[in-house]
Order: structure tokens, then C-alpha cells, then sequence
């Protein structure tokens, strides 16, 4: 096994992530620990070895006090001068080069893929609510700054933390074989430090956190505005934009100022503190010398470990205000990235089976926890290979019914069924395999025009890939397109949600990837509302042949599109209103015959929602 490969990078944590520090941090670095405890012991070593660098040193001096000039380089002497050089050039370095090379080969590019991982795959299994509430910004910079935060922590205990502890115990048995009193002195001095740290840190901590959080706010507003640039454009409000990212900025700036005052007090205090220690150690041991009670090398070995431990001290204090700050950060990403908004499936949920394709759903309710909106008691039944036209003003419960039948959300009462199998008790995955879906709002990936194809059947071969588009009408323009990098045709980039499309283009990329999909179940969402007319009598043609043998549920505004149902069904204020044949419901003379009468270009009218 490679030196570099004894963490698992991508790791499956297990379970879900805790919401306690000590037990978030566990799950975030477990399986690691071998590895991190290797890591450890090597640090801890060379720091030990810090320690017996002024031992040696004291050695050296208190023998060419012993020996004269003529004589220093004779018997014993030499054997200490060659164990010294052998200490210098051999020991130290081996072990100083063994921390550095787990530190920066072992931990550092392994834990942040393996935080960043287990972060990024329990966000995806959170519920389609979780992401409608927050920036999508802001929760990929929490993924981020966490596992940056949690790698920085591991990496600074082991490098710092286990180096410093190492040596201060190191320092202690040195201070101890001189005279007990320098190692009590020492150990006052350890205490003070102790109490340093214990004030100032937490306060790092908690300021560290607020200004985690407002910087999280400005990332999470400029993407907003970032992926919204076009209507900003549209509605001329970059003045508005531009302030709106100042006040976020001005928060930031207020909490980062608070961040930058608690430290530099911090820094002032530690500098007093660490100057006072070399004076305490070697004037202790000069002391110690006038009394005859130690030797010149004494007092060097006091000196020099004084000054390196004065020096360390604030490295380590530095660090660890890093590791504080580091804390509050990842306590902010804990706030929210472990929050448990899913959908869960049940405990050995068996995949589900859609030989027919009939979908019922029985007295379902849904209001998103607010009583008003949704569906109310809905009963509807849909045949195997029914082609079934959903309408309704806006508001109505259309998209509901759509997003329940994915199970998007969980039902508030009632079960919805495909052939006879509740969808509740079934995997996710499974159920949304067996659904293809086209919506309204087209979704396209910043990747090639075939990745974003090939989403509905990977392991496509790409002739039935280019099938699809043609049914689509895609496959001339997606041939003919280039994006700023020269890639051309099916290798293009279409940009972040595909920007470098226009509307009808993204639909019809849409389409082929569901066409692609081949799903027993069709879900058509405005499917074709970006389209001109002759476009779409083009696709209408393809659909007739997509939709053949499968189970059909399409939403329209343009009814046009749905005179050709087998049935139409009319919602209002989440309930079944009419349902019928195109031309049945005309006879009926409700809200559908009003909305067809009220139509101008295909289209509903916004009076049609009285």
C-alpha cells in the first residue's frame, strides 16, 4: 500500500452526522484514526527529541569545561562529539522528515476528500425543502469551509498540538535533572499559560463562528445574484445588487473586526508571557550556579529550552487560536449541514416493480405544513398506458400532485399506489427510475451537451443517444454549437444551467434525455411552453411516439396541447374540480370550457384563476 493511501479518502461515513462538536468531529475522521494516530507519534517524537537537542548541548559544554583544549577531542569526549553529530544529522532529521511527510502526505490530502465527501453526500439525500430554504451558495461554501475547517484541526493537533506536548514533557524531565525548583518554576509558568489560553480562546471561538457566518451570508448573495444576472440585468438593478452585497459586506467587516481585536489582545498578552519564561529559567539557574548547585552547561540547557519553549509557545498559541477559530466554523457548518430534513426510506425497502404502469392515489392530503394550499382528500385513479391532462390555475395543486408522486415530499395522510405498491414503501431511487419527467423549468448541468443527455441512461450507447435527440429536434442545433473553449457539438458546454441555450433549446435537451430514460411513466411539465408553434408541432409528433404504451401525466397551460388526452382532469384549490374527454368537459360548460373560451394565443388567461 502507498504511504499516501492509508486513509480511505472517500469512505462512507456511518450513520448520520451528530450535532455535538466531539461527536460530529469522530464522525467526520472516522476510519482515519490509525493513520492520524501515526501521524501523531511521529510528531510527538520530534518534538520529544526538541528537549534532548539542549540536553545534548549542555553535554557538550559541560565537557569542554571538564577538559582542556589539548585534551577535549580525546577518549570519552569524542565518543559524546559523535553521538551528538550522529543525533544532529541522523536522529532528528529522520524523525522531523517523518512528521512532515505524514502531516502533508498522509493527513492533509486525504481528510479534507474524506470530510468534503461525507458532508456532500448526506446533503444530497436531504428533502428537495431543505435546499429551498437557504442559498445555494451558502450551503456549498458550508461544505467547504466545514471540511476545510475539520482538516486544518487535524492536521494543527498533530503537527502542533502533539509536537508541543511531546516537548513541554521533554522540557519538564530536563528542568527536573537540573534542580527540582526550575521544573516548578516551569510548571507555575505552564499554569499562567494555562489560564492565558483558557480565557481568550473560547471568546476566539465564538468570534471565529459569527464571522464564519457572515461570510457564508456574502458568498451565499453573490451567487444568488451571480445566477439570477440575467433578470438583474433585465430589471436594471445592479445599483440595488451592488448594495444589497455591501450590507452583507458591512456585517462581515463589523464581525471580522471583532475577530481581529480579541486576537491582537491575544498576541499582546502571549508576547509579555513568553518573555517572561527565559527570564524565570535562567535567572533561576544562575541562581542555581552561584550556589554551586549547577553547572555552566546547566545553565545553557536552562537557556536553551527556555528560548525554545518561549518561542513555541506562541506558535502553539497561535495555532491553536487557529484551531479555535477552525472550531467555530465548523460548529457554524454543523448549524446547516446536520439538520435531518429527509425522506427516509423504510428499513429494507425492496425496489419498485412497474409492469403496468396504473397509479392510484387514495383521500391524499398535503398543505407543506401550513393547512392552506396543496391537495386536499384527493381520490384519482390512473389506467395503465392512460394519457391523463392535468389543469388548473396556478395555485391549484398541479405541481403538488407531481412532486408527491416522486416523493419530493411525504403525503400528510392518504397513499399514493403504482400498481399496487405503496410508493412510501419503496426505495427513492427505485421510484424515480421508473418516472421520466420533463418540467417546466429545464435543468442543465455546466457539462457537455452529451453528459447532460446521457443523465437519463448513462451507459447509453451513443446512437441511441443521438436517437433521442432527433426525436427531441436537438440534434441539428446541439451539431452545429461551440462553446468559449472550441469544443464542439455533443462535447460543448452549455454553461451553468445552461445560460447558453435559449429556452426552447434547453426543453428540447430535456426532452431527449427523458426520451433517453425510456421510463414506464411520463411526467410533462409544461413541456413544451418554450417552444414556438412550429417546433412544437414537431415534438407533438415525437410525444405521440414517446408516450406510446406508457402511463402519461401531463401539466398544461396551453390546452391545445392536451385535446388529444384520453382524459383531462380540472383541479381548483387542490381538489378535483371536472374530469372528462376534451370534448366532454367543452359540453360540461365549467371551469374548463371557461378556460378554453378565456384562451388568447393557447394560453390561460391570469383571470382564469377567479
Amino acid at each position: 500500500m502507498k504511504y499516501g493511501n492509508l486513509i480511505d479518502a472517500f469512505r462512507p461515513a456511518k450513520g448520520p452526522p451528530p450535532q455535538t462538536l466531539s461527536a460530529f468531529m469522530r464522525w467526520c475522521l472516522s476510519g482515519s484514526w490509525p493513520a492520524l494516530w501515526l501521524a501523531a507519534l511521529f510528531s510527538g517524537a520530534a518534538g520529544a527529541l526538541e528537549a534532548a537537542t539542549a540536553l545534548i548541548l549542555g553535554w557538550v559544554i559541560d565537557a569542554t569545561q571538564a577538559s582542556g583544549p589539548e585534551e577535549f577531542f580525546d577518549g570519552s569526549n569524542l565518543i559524546l562529539l559523535v553521538g551528538a553529530a550522529a543525533f544532529f544529522l541522523v536522529l532528528r532529521p529522520i524523525f522531523s522528515g517523518l512528521s512532515a511527510t505524514s502531516n502533508s502526505a498522509i493527513v492533509q490530502p486525504n481528510v479534507l476528500p474524506l470530510v468534503l465527501s461525507r458532508l456532500h453526500r448526506w446533503t444530497l439525500g436531504q428533502a428537495v425543502a431543505f435546499f429551498e430554504d437557504d442559498f445555494a451558495g451558502r450551503i456549498a461554501q458550508k461544505q467547504m469551509q466545514t471540511a476545510r475547517a475539520v482538516t486544518d484541526v487535524a492536521a494543527e493537533v498533530i503537527n502542533v498540538v502533539a509536537y508541543s506536548l511531546a516537548s513541554l514533557a521533554g522540557a519538564l524531565l530536563l528542568l527536573a535533572a537540573i534542580q527540582p525548583a526550575t521544573m516548578l518554576l516551569f510548571l507555575g509558568w505552564l499554569c499562567a499559560y494555562g489560564l492565558l489560553i483558557s480565557f481568550f480562546l473560547p471568546r476566539v471561538r465564538k468570534r471565529a463562528g459569527s464571522r464564519a457566518g457572515a461570510r457564508a451570508m456574502v458568498s451565499g448573495h453573490v451567487v444568488d445574484t451571480i445566477t439570477n444576472i440575467r433578470t438583474v440585468k433585465l430589471f436594471a438593478h445592479d445599483e440595488h445588487e451592488d448594495r444589497e452585497a455591501l450590507d452583507a459586506m458591512e456585517y462581515y467587516r463589523g464581525r471580522a473586526l471583532d475577530f481581529g481585536m480579541i486576537s491582537a489582545l491575544f498576541r499582546l498578552c502571549l508576547t509579555i508571557l513568553s518573555g517572561a519564561l527565559p527570564v524565570l529559567l535562567i535567572g533561576a539557574t544562575l541562581w542555581l550556579w552561584q550556589r554551586g548547585q549547577a553547572s555552566t552547561g546547566d545553565i545553557v540547557a536552562a537557556g536553551t529550552i527556555a528560548i525554545r519553549i518561549a518561542q513555541m509557545t506562541g506558535w502553539v498559541s497561535f495555532t491553536l487560536m487557529a484551531i479555535y477559530s477552525n472550531i467555530g466554523e465548523i460548529e457554524d457548518g454543523m448549524k446547516t449541514l446536520t439538520p435531518r430534513r429527509r425522506i427516509r426510506d423504510v428499513p429494507a425497502a425492496p425496489e419498485l416493480e412497474v409492469p403496468r404502469g396504473a397509479i392510484a392515489f387514495d383521500n391524499v392530503s398535503f398543505t407543506y405544513g401550513r393547512g392552506i394550499g396543496g391537495v386536499h382528500n384527493l381520490d384519482l385513479v390512473i389506467a395503465p398506458g392512460e394519457k391523463l391532462g392535468l389543469v388548473g390555475a396556478s395555485g391549484a395543486g398541479k405541481s403538488t400532485l407531481v412532486s408527491l408522486l416522486l416523493r419530493l415530499y411525504h403525503p400528510e395522510s392518504g397513499e399514493i399506489r403504482i400498481d399496487g405498491q405503496n410508493i412510501e414503501r419503496v426505495t427513492q431511487e427505485s421510484l424515480r427510475r421508473q418516472i421520466g419527467v420533463v418540467t417546466q423549468e429545464t435543468a442543465m448541468f455546466n457539462r457537455s451537451a452529451r453528459d447532460n443527455i446521457l443523465y437519463g441512461r448513462p451507459n447509453a450507447a451513443d446512437d441511441e443517444m443521438i436517437e433521442a435527440t432527433q426525436k427531441a429536434e436537438a440534434h441539428d442545433f446541439i451539431e452545429l454549437m461551440e462553446d468559449h473553449k472550441g469544443r464542439r457539438g455533443y462535447e460543448a458546454h452549455l454553461g451553468e444551467r445552461g445560460v447558453k441555450l435559449s429556452g426552447g433549446q434547453r426543453q428540447r435537451i430535456a426532452l431527449a434525455r427523458t426520451i433517453l430514460k425510456d421510463a414506464p411513466i411520463l411526467v410533462l411539465d409544461e413541456a413544451t411552453s418554450a417552444l414556438d408553434s412550429e417546433v412544437e408541432a414537431a415534438i407533438q409528433t415525437a410525444l405521440h411516439r414517446v408516450m406510446e404504451g406508457k402511463t402519461v401525466l401531463a401539466i398544461a397551460h396551453r390546452l391545445s396541447t392536451l385535446s388529444e388526452m384520453d382524459r383531462i382532469v380540472v383541479m381548483d384549490h387542490g381538489r378535483i374540480a371536472e374530469s372528462g374527454t376534451h370534448d366532454e368537459l367543452l359540453e360540461l360548460g365549467g371551469l374548463y370550457a371557461r378556460f378554453w373560451n378565456r384562451q388568447s394565443g393557447g394560453f390561460i388567461r391570469a383571470e382564469a384563476a377567479e
